[in-house]
């Protein structure tokens, strides 16, 4: 199966988005680790429908016009991931939840550490909320994107909209 690619600028720096036929698949940080996410081939396809929306509504999300996306996802994963991503999707905008929040809400309450392990896997960055989780003594802790971008996130979505450049 045919993955199309398609390179952002973004205010957290270069965004590679990756779709099926299906829906998006991936929102690569330009530093991720090579086996963070295995893909496959990738094919550069900047006019693919689904590279186009996310590209839309990512640009919304940074301009504070949107706190939700519809662009269809894929989400390629174990069905632990997939359920741990899921939940990622239930976190509203602009608050924050732990990862025994959501071992907690995916009903394996004792699976702190494989859903965080699983949260670091998150394929779908930004959209599936990855920044959002948080320690349980509230410290941000480990992001794909870095810390530094994940408090850019968390200031972009907080109600004093403090931004940390």
């Amino acid at each position: 199966m045919t993955l199309h690619r398609k390179t952002i600028a973004s205010p957290v720096g270069e965004l590679t988005l990756v779709a099926s036929d299906d829906g998006l698949v991936a929102v690569l940080w330009e530093d991720d680790a090579p086996d963070r996410v295995r893909l496959g081939t990738l094919t550069d396809t900047p006019d693919h429908r689904h590279l186009v929306q996310a590209e839309r509504e990512l640009g919304d999300y940074f301009a504070r016009r949107r706190t939700t996306f519809s662009v269809p996802l894929d989400m390629r994963g174990t069905d632990f991931q997939r359920s741990v991503w899921q939940a990622l999707l239930t976190i509203p905008f602009g608050e924050t939840r732990s990862y025994a929040e959501i071992a907690r809400q995916i009903g394996r309450p004792t699976a702190t550490r494989a859903v965080g392990a699983a949260n670091g896997r998150n394929p779908i960055s930004i959209i599936a909320p990855c920044h959002r989780v948080i320690g349980s003594n509230g410290t941000l802790t480990g992001f794909a994107g870095g810390l530094k971008a994940k408090e850019y996130l968390l200031g972009l979505e907080s109600r004093q909209g403090r931004l940390v450049a």
